[in-house]
């Protein structure tokens, strides 16, 4: 508990850390475009607001879901991190929009550029600042299962993708005198920036609906079959449900019909053990114990069974499919 506690900490600190950084960039990308009135680096400016905003909300989200559970809410306020998520995916595909309307407009009604130089200067210095936090930011995410770091990290590592194409576009600019290109390589990155927002949002409404998620289910399914006791006749029903940076995991077990229940709970502990040291120790496990019945007998491979009832025939490997689904292996 105190671990994930400190964890949560450091996710707030480091959430802050983003939004003050964001501030720092909005106001050298403004900059940067005032003294150029370069379509291009409005559109990088723009993403920069979208980053304070979204980087904001996601900061009370963080504060929000490290308050502990109570009646109201028993599962934690982790979902907070799903609707965080969802804000900012939604301000991205917005800002995509706005820049493409707009780039369009100075197609047709071209704006002369200045002071391109200074401009692709301030410019590339934001997009260094912006990949390095974006980095730390995204690693922090995925090892904390923090969707609100997670994202905000991609975002940011994506913003500084577009500002190096953006560089490029700038440089034939300034090297060619070709000002309609400023137009163009802001629409090309307003269609990447509304992509992005697009796939961020439809992580979180995944998140929101509970979609599952076949990677994770995967891989748990592959932890157990490596680590498969005697007493480990089957499992099925397998679900995961990720309430912001928690994961609670549902499933079925079935045990031999005759261990009293000190006994089923000890295997029970046993799978919780293993998917907590191989895939995340704060996992909150719920698992339901089945009895073995008859048709268990043809995959039931533990030894000197004094009930069994039909002769062993073959080891199945649980198939991912199978696990997912309620019923158990060998009733099919």
């Amino acid at each position: 508990m105190r671990a994930k506690f400190n964890s949560l900490s450091e996710n707030i600190r480091l959430q802050l850390f983003v939004v003050l950084v964001g501030l720092l960039l909005l106001v050298t990308k403004f900059t940067a475009f005032v003294l150029t009135n370069s379509n291009a680096i409005l559109t990088d400016a723009l993403e920069s607001i979208i980053n304070v905003v979204a980087g904001a909300f996601s900061l009370y989200s963080l504060f929000l879901s490290a308050r502990p559970r109570d009646e109201n809410h028993p599962y934690g306020h982790g979902k907070i991190e799903f609707v965080a998520a969802t804000l900012e995916g939604s301000l991205i595909l917005v800002a995509g929009g706005a820049i493409i309307f707009k780039s369009i407009a100075n197609l047709i009604n071209p704006v002369p550029l200045q002071q391109l130089d200074v401009g692709i200067i301030l410019t590339a210095a934001a997009g260094l600042v912006n990949y390095a936090v974006g980095f730390v930011t995204e690693r922090r995410g995925r090892q904390n299962n923090s969707l609100v770091l997670a994202a905000g990290g991609k975002h940011l590592k994506s913003d500084a993708y577009s500002t190096a194409g953006i560089l490029i576009g700038l440089l034939l600019i300034y090297l060619t005198g070709m000002v309609w290109l400023d137009g163009v390589v802001a629409i090309i990155f307003g269609l990447i920036i509304g992509y992005t927002g697009y796939r961020i949002l439809r992580s979180s409404i995944a998140g929101i609906m509970d979609e599952a998620d076949y990677e994770l289910l995967q891989r748990i399914v592959r932890v157990l079959n490596e680590n498969r006791r005697e007493n480990w006749i089957d499992i099925h029903n397998l679900r995961v449900i990720k309430y912001g940076s928690t994961l609670h995991i549902d499933c079925h077990l079935t045990v031999p019909w005759y261990l009293n229940v000190q006994e089923a709970h000890d295997e029970v502990e046993a799978v919780a053990q293993v998917v907590r040291e191989q895939i995340d120790p704060s996992i909150e496990l719920f698992i339901h114990t089945d009895p073995c019945i008859m048709p268990s007998c043809a995959i039931c491979s533990k030894a000197n069974c004094e009930v069994r009832r039909q002769p062993f025939q073959e080891r199945v490997e649980w198939d991912f499919e199978k696990v997912i689904a309620d019923r158990k292996h060998g009733t099919y």
